[in-house]
């Protein structure tokens, strides 16, 4: 275990961080948040999010063939769609369900408000690990989009080699621990219990 839970893990990535002026952190809905409510608030920074989600290979959703995010950004794994089989129409099933879910998560996490402003600040885009990339690829072009003059990749585990795949998605990529032994990023905390709306509000209103 590197991790207590997600709060000890934005503890962890904040000192590894060190100062970052002029900086906004955004977190992943919903497991990130906690980890970048911590980054946060060691930085003395404003904490936003940034909706994505997975779009998961139908049978195994768990497995990510791309994801979309805020803004219309979206990400797809070529490799993972071909290998899967999942055809043209399953894949634009499995993107209308969830692009649904997204605004479903945009409008009650943001509840009317607007987001924060990103033009020409240092973003820091926050999740709790990396597995495939997907959504945090789509993170980083959403805030891209949104302005960013430069865009921090930060997360507390990631598997080896996963700079080589993120290479060009950021500016700067920034990880705790990149342990060659991956088998899920849950494995790597004690306490991985599921994040709830209910704590991603709390997070962002706090």
């Amino acid at each position: 275990m590197w991790f207590t839970d997600r709060k000890d893990a934005g503890r962890q990535l904040a000192a590894r961080l060190g100062a970052v002026p002029d900086a906004v952190v955004v977190g992943l809905p919903r497991g990130g948040v906690p980890v970048a409510a911590e980054v946060a608030r060691a930085l003395g920074a404003p904490l936003d999010i940034c909706v994505v989600r997975k779009l998961g290979v139908p049978g195994r959703p768990e497995l990510g063939m791309g994801a979309i995010g805020e803004g219309g950004a979206r990400v797809l794994d070529e490799h993972i769609r071909l290998a899967a089989r999942v055809t043209n129409a399953q894949l634009a099933e499995v993107e209308r369900v969830e692009r649904v879910e997204l605004a479903r998560r945009c409008a009650r996490y943001r509840g009317g408000r607007p987001p924060v402003e990103l033009s020409g600040r240092t973003v820091l885009v926050v999740d709790d690990g990396i597995a495939t990339g997907s959504t945090a690829r789509a993170a980083c072009r959403t805030v891209g989009q949104r302005g960013a003059a430069r865009v921090v990749l930060a997360v507390p585990v990631a598997p080896a080699g996963w700079r080589d795949r993120l290479r060009g998605e950021a500016d700067e990529l920034v990880c705790v621990a990149e342990p060659a032994d991956f088998p899920a990023i849950g494995s790597f905390y004690a306490d991985f219990g599921q994040t709830t709306d209910a704590e991603v509000l709390d997070a962002l209103l706090g």
